[in-house]
């Protein structure tokens, strides 16, 4: 196994910290006064049907729906940081989601981890502490946490947040402008109390490389940002992007472009790899009305790459349940969101959205598929009371295609915020 300088950090990096942190307490005002803990509890209910013949297989049987539901415990402690030239300070990020239903036919809720005879776990969960440094406007933050980057976007889309293991440089020393450097070495997925090397396609490559920049300007309406990863021996990726939002009367328009290119890397363990994406999203708020059309074309022989279990919040496609982003996939989307503060119910939201897609390369040799997809979101949060900012949300899906599995989904999520310090 490779040893890094990086991989040493973490331990020097905490005992920093430690050292930095007088018994007396005063120099360390700070990483007290500044620090933030709240203990998010979610409840998560999950059911897919699988329509029209296009059940998978769990240990030889067909699974015509994967059902589940799941109550979390989200701890997050984030400290301040020390007096001084250098400010020390440590994050800490505590998991744990129990099974409340849900046995074989979890196997595709991606709610908790199975076994290997098909069984969901009763239980999961995982700690994740980082630690960290800022000196001026820079900050070093080494170890592990959920991390959100346009070339790595760790997904919260279940039970529990995926997280990355690693390194992390940000700074902000000039006005305007985020530089980002790092590398991540270990991976949970959001299913997953395990942490594994980081793999695509569950290959594993070696570490995840990544450095970047965002320079906004135009009095923050207009944002330029690019980066470059490698997860090495597997493939390399480079991403450029454009958002813009300008107000034109009653009306605010924006613009979200973006190209991405990435191919094999070094060793090639997952093979040849060639992909490209061409995509834009327009958006036109008014009131409280928003509405975007968007669109997104792959190019090359190859899906989006991706780290696995990641999110494919990147893509303006992007959705619940599909990502449209097979070799060669084109595809169109209409939205339109709601808040009906309008009608004097401040809390409630709703969003519909449909994607059109054609022209896929499926791995049965067609370069003909289609699919098409449908979800909305009826969401609610309680502005005032002993319950303020608990939120109930319901999303429904439903995605057809004449290259894949064709499904019906209902999800009900209530996320309750408490703030402990």
């Amino acid at each position: 196994m490779k040893t890094t300088v990086t991989r040493l950090l973490p331990s020097a990096l905490a005992l920093s910290v430690i050292a930095a942190l007088p018994v007396g307490g005063v120099h360390a005002a700070g990483f007290v006064e500044d620090a933030k803990v709240t203990l998010g509890l979610r409840n998560y209910y999950f059911n897919r049907n699988y329509l029209n013949s296009t059940d998978p297989r769990i240990q030889g049987e067909l699974q015509g729906q994967a059902e589940g539901w799941t109550q979390s415990f989200i701890l997050d402690a984030r400290s301040g940081f020390t007096e001084g030239t250098v400010g020390f300070g440590l994050d800490v990020l505590g998991l744990y989601s129990i099974k409340l239903d849900g046995n074989r036919g979890a196997a595709n809720t991606q709610l908790l981890p199975i076994h290997d005879d098909g069984q969901a776990a009763d239980n999961f969960g995982r700690t994740a502490v980082a630690a960290k440094a800022k000196l001026s406007k820079t900050e070093l933050k080494v170890g592990e946490w959920f991390a959100v980057l346009p070339i790595l976007r760790a997904d919260d889309g279940r039970s529990l947040p995926q997280t990355f293991q690693g390194a992390q440089l940000t700074s902000n020393e000039i006005d305007g402008l985020t530089l980002y450097g790092g590398q991540f070495w270990k991976n949970s997925q959001r299913h997953d109390a395990s942490r594994e090397d980081m793999s695509y396609n569950n290959i594993a490559g070696d570490d995840f490389n990544f450095a970047g920049g965002e320079y906004r300007f135009n009095g923050n309406n207009t944002m330029v940002g690019v980066w470059h990863a490698r997860l090495e021996d597997i493939y390399k990726q480079s991403y450029v992007q454009l958002t813009h939002s300008q107000p034109v009367g009653d009306w605010v328009l924006g613009a979200n472009l973006g190209y991405v290119t990435g191919k094999d890397e070094g060793a090639a363990k997952a093979g040849k790899l060639d992909n490209k994406v061409y995509q834009g999203a327009l958006t036109a708020k008014i009131g409280n009305n928003t509405f975007m059309v968007a669109y997104q074309k792959m190019g090359g022989d190859t899906k989006f790459m991706r780290v696995d279990g990641t999110s494919g919040g990147t893509l303006v496609n992007d959705g619940f349940t599909n990502s449209y982003d097979a070799p060669n996939e084109r595809s169109w989307q209409i939205r339109h969101d709601y808040n009906f503060a309008g009608l004097g119910i401040p809390g409630l939201t709703m969003m519909n959205r449909y994607v059109s897609a054609n022209s896929i390369h499926a791995t049965d040799g067609r370069k003909d598929g289609e699919e098409w997809g449908r979800e909305s979101e009826l969401a609610y949060t309680i502005q005032e009371g002993s319950l303020k900012n608990l939120s109930i949300r319901w999303r429904n899906s439903d995605v057809r295609r004449d290259v894949g599995q064709d499904l019906h989904e209902n999800r009900l999520i209530i996320n309750y915020p408490l703030s402990i310090l």
